[in-house]
């Protein structure tokens, strides 16, 4: 028998996971999966911890703290955005988790809904790169969520392509293809780049006729 590898051991992500539910429309697909999300896992934050020290050293990161000290909201989660992208080209998940979460905070204070949901689905993106999808579609559902609420397509087609790829990682293929069709099917009513619905393309898989 071959020997099943190693789990990867779990990263100490810089922020509490947060919660959410799904839209009507999905529910009855990833019903399952909803019941094991629940609400919010944590009360929304009134205030951010300081950021850690090991971060505070680049041009970026003092761009975001000078934001941060006027509490302009916007630049902040602009510039924290930014270095969750940098982190994730980088594949440095845990510097990536801290800054989406002071991405999606500041946006929230904010009240940029679009933004805050574009933040969510990172984070889902991060936990899942980092080798932790179940607490990854904690966060797509939440942007599923948002999204659906303020109307955003191509936000809500990308959490859907998101969650479908944390359910293939968790090995539930089924319900990954039924995702990635109705990624598909917001990606291509919105008419986002080829790239996104290829992606949603391939996660949904070919159909096969039998007989």
């Amino acid at each position: 028998m071959t020997p099943r590898a190693a789990p990867r051991p779990p990263i100490r992500w810089g922020e509490p996971p947060r919660g959410g539910s799904l839209g009507a429309a999905f529910s009855a697909l990833v019903s399952g999966v909803r019941g094991m999300l629940g609400g919010r896992q944590v009360p929304a934050r009134q205030s951010l911890p300081e950021l850690p020290l090991v971060l505070r050293h680049s041009e970026l990161s003092q761009r975001y703290l000078a934001a941060e000290g006027v509490a302009d909201h916007p630049g902040a989660g602009a510039a924290a955005s930014t270095a969750v992208e940098q982190a994730i080209t980088e594949q440095a998940w845990w510097p990536a988790d801290v800054w989406g979460h002071r991405a999606l905070w500041h946006f929230e204070q904010a009240g940029m809904e679009l933004d805050a949901t574009r933040a969510a689905r990172r984070i889902g993106d991060v936990r899942v790169g980092g080798g932790d999808p179940t607490s990854g579609r904690r966060y797509y559902a939440e942007a599923i969520s948002e999204a659906r609420d303020i109307g955003a397509e191509r936000e809500e087609g990308l959490a859907a392509l998101g969650m479908g790829r944390a359910e293939l990682e968790l090995r539930n293929v089924t319900t990954a293809r039924r995702l990635g069709q109705i990624a598909l099917d917001l990606l291509e009513r919105c008419e986002a780049p080829a790239e996104e619905t290829a992606a949603a393309r391939d996660l949904r898989g070919e159909e096969k006729e039998v007989g």
